[in-house]
């Protein structure tokens, strides 16, 4: 954390230094103004010259034109700062997400990332731009005012120099009770969000069942723990007003005691007197603005704290040598592969197979079985446990993420298009890509039909997520997006499922008249994949069966379970493919 915070000061030198200098230039002003008051009271009141008054009450008023103009010069420098090094984190934060493998993102979770993207870099901003304008200032005065108290008399000045070690020990006795609980008010922050998150994004799921009470309920309970948490944190920071009140108050009062007494005397004016109870009083509001931004600065090293440990997170891939014992006349090859998530039980389990350039590969199994993760083993997006995952020869390990990237594109199960337009959504498959390739994407996926009739055509509008388009056309523009990168290797991880019979028909027909592009199909249904040069039957993450359709018909069960158990109204429904 210490490693982030110098670079962002470093980054902002010259505000992090000529804020605090303009702020305790505010100060000095600030801390003359008694004096300027007890020459008023001792001078100007008791002689009655209304003159000299007025003299200086145009001193106090010129002071603090001239405190005011410091006072916002000092704070455009700390906001320029704070506001930047903000900017800066999210950036930062937001590429190394970016970065990270699918395993790191499955470990942190969304809601923690979209927190610490959020409200603990708001914090941190919040913690800068007050920690610029008043680390200084407050002890300035506070130490000022001691000054300028032992000046005006050494005897009572001793009341200050007794009062600031009590206060400080109050101060930061709160602090450190406060500070894991702040800390810990973020994670249960946290946790509010994953639910909120889950609720939304599910929330037809969760009227279709009548489950609306019980996550009403389930909110409810972790709002009302954050609710204790921050109740606890706040019940213990509201104990510094008050002790520190009472501090400055027994302050005050033996002020006066003594005051009076040496002004009886003669040995002190009584200007003197009320310039001293002043001195405390801005000792007072310092010491609640340096307590009120120990807590802020509590808060934002918690929220620091967590966002450094996301930026100091290794997310560089290991790339190992290759050991150049594959095959490169093979597009994609598994030798001996298993595959855990985290330290679960093992999704896949010694899984052996090549697929040659230009076959299409059919994986089917059961829910579960494993073959998502097959898949996502031949893009890169998990690591093998055990095993070798080879690509045209190469280990995967040894390669690049952008040599993977151009080898594989990738159409997942969940469709997922950007908000605007068709022709900006294609373009993340390659940007530089002209129109006619864009409409050759999109007759192969099937989809140039629909795009045609949409006002508009290519630039016709996309909502958030495709929300204004059938589940079946997010699938073909999602797999035109894929074509668009012209990809040696094609996977569609169950990305034709909303499509009927008949147009997936004619898109696997499409995708087959590739010539050199390997196409893995991953589908639930044997009709998709009865035309495919291989097809891999995975059972509890084993590969239990591997051939063209008519060899599994005869040689793997599970396979012919999965056939025979379909509704056999496939079969009327695809003639041609008999």
């Amino acid at each position: 954390m210490k490693k982030w915070i110098r670079h962002y000061a470093a980054r902002y030198r010259k505000e992090c230094i000529l804020a605090p200098l303009f702020k305790m230039l505010e100060a000095f002003f600030d801390l003359l103004v008694p004096l300027v008051v007890a020459r008023i009271i001792d001078t100007g009141i008791r002689t009655g010259d209304r003159g000299f008054i007025l003299g200086q009450c145009l001193v106090l008023a010129a002071m603090a034109l001239v405190g005011l103009a410091c006072s916002f010069t000092a704070q455009a420098f700390a906001a320029r700062a704070a506001t930047g090094t903000a900017a800066s984190l999210r950036h930062r934060m937001y590429g190394k997400i970016q970065e990270m493998s699918c395993q790191t993102l499955d470990s942190l979770g969304t809601s923690t990332l979209i927190t610490r993207l959020t409200s603990d870099v708001n914090l941190v901003q919040n913690g800068v731009n007050m920690f610029l304008r008043l680390f200084l200032r407050s002890p300035f005065i506070v130490f000022g005012a001691v000054i300028m108290a032992l000046r005006i008399d050494a005897g009572i000045g001793l009341v200050f120099v007794a009062a600031v070690p009590v206060l400080a020990w109050i101060v930061f006795g709160v602090m450190r009770r406060t500070s894991p609980m702040y800390k810990k008010n973020q994670e249960m922050l946290d946790r509010v969000t994953l639910t909120t998150r889950e609720n939304l994004s599910g929330v037809r799921v969760v009227r279709a069942f009548g489950r609306e009470e019980a996550e009403k309920q389930a909110f409810r309970t972790e709002n009302d723990a954050l609710f204790e948490g921050q109740t606890a944190a706040g019940r213990a920071a509201a104990l510094l007003n008050p002790l520190t009140n009472a501090v400055i108050n027994l302050c005050i009062i033996a002020i006066l005691y003594f005051g009076a007494g040496k002004i009886d005397s003669g040995a002190l004016a009584s200007g003197n007197v009320i310039a001293l109870v002043n001195y405390m009083s801005q000792i007072l509001v310092e010491l609640v603005k340096l307590a009120n931004l120990i807590v802020l600065l509590s808060r934002a090293a918690a929220g620091m704290g967590r966002i450094a440990g996301i930026l100091d997170m290794d997310t560089v891939r290991e790339r190992l040598e290759d050991d150049g014992k594959g095959d490169p006349a093979r597009a994609v090859a598994f030798e001996g592969v298993s595959m855990r998530y985290g330290d679960g039980e093992e999704s896949l389990t010694d899984i052996t197979f090549s697929a040659l350039p230009g076959q299409t590969v059919g994986i089917i199994g059961s829910t579960g079985a494993g073959k998502s993760t097959l898949v996502s083993l031949i893009s890169g997006a998990y690591g093998a446990t055990e095993g070798k995952v080879r690509l045209f020869g190469k280990d995967i390990k040894s390669l690049t993420e952008d040599r993977i990237h151009a080898l594989v594109a990738v159409v997942p199960q969940r469709s997922q298009l950007f908000k605007g337009t068709v022709r900006s959504n294609l373009y993340w498959g390659r940007k530089d890509a002209p129109e006619a390739e864009l409409w050759e994407a999109l007759e192969k996926a099937q989809a140039a039909s629909f795009v045609r009739e949409k006002e508009g055509g290519l630039d016709a509008e996309i909502e958030q997520g495709g929300r204004n388009l059938s589940g079946g056309q997010r699938q073909r523009l999602t797999i035109a997006r894929a074509l668009l990168a012209r990809p040696r290797i094609l996977i569609l991880d169950d990305a034709s499922s909303a499509l009927d019979f008949a147009t997936d028909l004619k898109l696997r027909r499409a995708l087959a008249a590739m010539e050199g592009t390997t196409v893995f199909l991953v589908s639930q249904r044997t009709a998709s994949l009865r035309d495919a040069d291989l097809i891999l039957v995975l059972e509890d993450g084993r590969l239990v069966g591997k051939g063209t359709h008519a060899e599994l018909m005869e040689t793997c069960p599970v396979y012919s379970e999965i056939h025979y158990s379909q509704n056999r109204k496939e079969d009327e429904e695809c003639p041609a493919e008999e």
